[in-house]
């Protein structure tokens, strides 16, 4: 078995085409040793370890087993989450899962209890919002750069999966479309920066009842729209902020990762939270209008972006340190948690028409440091 001096040893149970970004960067951190993969199809899982160097791949149960695996890396499907993270934990391990945590409150919940129960820690993705770039913008906002923080505008549009996936009717089913699926990255954003969510408000639409795949062997073929695939909401922070946010894949005009924070004395935009890392900058109100208005061009300030931009993995890695440090972790289950429940309380006011009351709340979440090298070993 491990000790608090070793490397943290990691297994993965989910073998498909998220695991080789999160293999690469993994196994390019010294305080982690990735040392088995698993999978349903144990082919696969066999065939992931021989390329990046894994020294065991096989069965999720020998993965489960496996003395040396500390904490369990769950890339299964949403559907799946709660079963494979709470099979983890049964077995002594602690969890890292793919967002989200699970597709229901109850079971959520039930997990999380079930890892308190153990001693045991669960982290939630997306890891995205620990990079470079929202950290630096938090660090931005909290020297009072923008002065308090007032409202935010986020936006996520395009046409929609099908023009690129071969296969896109899931990502139209119940549990998925543009808000539970790119919800999690503005989301977790946002309660980063404003605290956990009061209630919200939703509208919700379809173009078209149905879509026809654009690629690969399917094309042509049609599948049903289950879910709204449009959706605009309305957040109020339990601390008094308020956020506007558009979920669509109608739109023929392409706008991912719009992010602005607007304060007292400032708006600042902040990179794509599905990414690390990106442009941060603010402009402060004009003190005068002068005559003719076209030569009043607001300045934008530049933010330096503080810390190391890695990828996907980077919060797995936040958690074993914290492990090994006896410190809370960023990216906790309790935030996973309640990201979740913020996005089944938006769906539930598309149905409904009315604010919903979010049941639950979080602390607030913890920062990535701008000196976090993800490449120096610590423990």
């Amino acid at each position: 078995m491990a000790t608090t001096s070793d490397a943290v040893g990691v297994g993965f149970i989910g073998a498909g085409n998220i695991s080789d970004t999160y293999l690469e960067n993994l196994s390019s951190f010294p305080d982690i040793r990735v040392v088995a993969v698993g999978d349903l199809d144990e082919d696969r899982a066999r065939a992931q370890a021989a390329k990046h160097g894994v020294p065991a791949g096989g069965s999720v149960q020998s993965v489960l087993d496996d003395p040396d695996v500390e904490i369990v890396v769950n890339l299964t499907i949403p559907a799946a989450h709660v079963e494979v993270s709470s099979a983890a934990i049964a077995a002594g391990k602690h969890v890292w899962s793919e967002k989200p945590i699970g597709v229901d409150r109850d079971s959520s919940r039930a997990l999380l209890a079930q890892a308190a129960a153990a001693g045991l820690r669960v982290g939630i993705a997306p890891d995205t919002v620990l990079g470079p770039g929202v950290q630096s913008a938090k660090r931005a906002i909290a020297r009072g750069d923008i002065g308090r923080p007032l409202f935010a505008q986020t936006s996520f549009q395009w046409q929609g999966p099908e023009l690129f996936h071969p296969n896109p009717a899931f990502l139209y089913a119940r549990g998925a479309g543009p808000l539970l699926d790119m919800g999690p990255y503005y989301v977790s954003a946002l309660v980063h920066i404003f605290g956990p969510v009061g209630a919200v408000a939703a509208l919700g639409l379809s173009a078209t009842p149905t879509r026809r795949v654009q690629v690969g062997e399917l094309a042509g073929q049609e599948f049903p729209v289950e879910i709204p695939s449009t959706v605009s909401v309305l957040t109020r922070f339990e601390q008094g902020g308020q956020a506007q946010s558009l979920y669509s894949t109608d739109s023929a005009l392409r706008r991912h990762g719009v992010f602005e924070i607007n304060g007292t004395e400032g708006t600042l935009v902040i990179p794509d939270p599905n990414t690390f890392g990106g442009r941060i900058a603010f402009v402060r109100p004009l003190e005068k209008i002068e005559v003719p208005p076209a030569t009043n061009v607001q300045e934008w300030i530049e933010v330096e972006q503080d810390g190391v931009t890695v990828g996907r993995g980077l919060g797995l890695l936040d958690m074993a340190r914290a492990i090994r440090e006896g410190r809370p972790h960023v990216a906790s289950g309790e935030l996973g948690y309640h990201v979740l429940d913020t996005l089944l309380s938006i769906e539930e006011s598309v149905v409904s028409g009315a604010f919903v009351e979010v049941g639950s709340t979080v602390a607030a979440v913890g920062s990535v440091s701008a000196d976090f090298d993800p490449f120096a070993r610590t423990i």
